[in-house]
């Protein structure tokens, strides 16, 4: 089952990004349902799952999903614009995903037999639960937290990119979790350190010592968090019998 989807996500992502040159995107955006491209890029998905395979079979397989490719594909053309282009592509690359996994279900066992009881397991729970608390609530929280000091280095007057700070601690924690959590605590010194080097120039050029302070404290802060809640995991996983 794991080689058989593997083999159909590869085949998805050969034909997505490696088999679509921009003029057919281009098409494809100007005449939507109309654009000949369109068919013919759902087309090469369906033949590239038949190559992948290389079942005879596996025809079965592959005009299902070349049409439901073309589903997917159809209302991200028609709905999007260019403020909205960027949230549509990792929701039509999320459906894609899905509907391989179902339909690669449906081909090897005849029926959907993905276990939901075996996915939202205690133990599963128990990281997606810390995985959220770590990114977008912790971000919020450490927001709150930094305001007073973000306020007095003038913050929001600087030339960053929007969010941009926000995102960043979001993945530094992220790979935080995921380092800890396989017991690679190296890699998580190596992160700390790389970030170091990119805000040495930052703090040598301002001389400031409230922006020097500021980030140190918001750096130690995010770490500290993601080493405390990374571990408050492990201890309840083990927990479990």
């Amino acid at each position: 089952m794991t080689l058989l989807i593997t083999k159909m996500i590869l085949a998805h992502f050969v034909g997505d990004f490696y088999l679509r040159p921009s003029k057919w995107v281009e098409d494809k955006e100007q005449k939507k349902h109309k654009s000949i491209c369109l068919y013919i890029h759902s087309a090469i998905h369906g033949i590239l799952v038949w190559l992948f395979l290389w079942d005879w079979n596996a025809w079965k397989i592959a005009i299902p999903l070349a049409f439901v490719h073309f589903v997917i594909d159809l209302p991200k053309l028609v709905f999007q614009n260019v403020k909205t282009k960027r949230n549509w592509f990792f929701v039509d690359q999320l459906l894609h995903i899905i509907t391989i996994i179902l339909l690669a279900n449906i081909y090897f066992a005849g029926y959907i037999s993905i276990d939901i009881e075996q996915i939202l397991n205690n133990r599963n729970i128990i990281f997606f639960k810390g995985y959220l608390v770590l990114t977008l609530l912790m971000s919020i929280i450490m927001q709150k937290f930094l305001l007073p000091w973000s306020a007095l280095i003038g913050e929001a007057d600087d030339d960053s990119l929007l969010n941009a700070g926000k995102y960043i601690g979001i993945l530094e924690r992220s790979f935080v979790f995921i380092f800890i959590i396989a017991n690679r605590w190296e890699a998580g010194g190596f992160l700390l350190a790389a970030k170091s080097v990119f805000r040495f120039g930052d703090l040598k050029e301002s001389k400031d010592r409230k922006l020097t302070e500021y980030i140190l404290l918001g750096t130690l802060l995010s770490f500290g968090i993601a080493i405390v809640l990374s571990m408050s995991v492990i201890y309840q996983v083990n927990l479990i019998p």
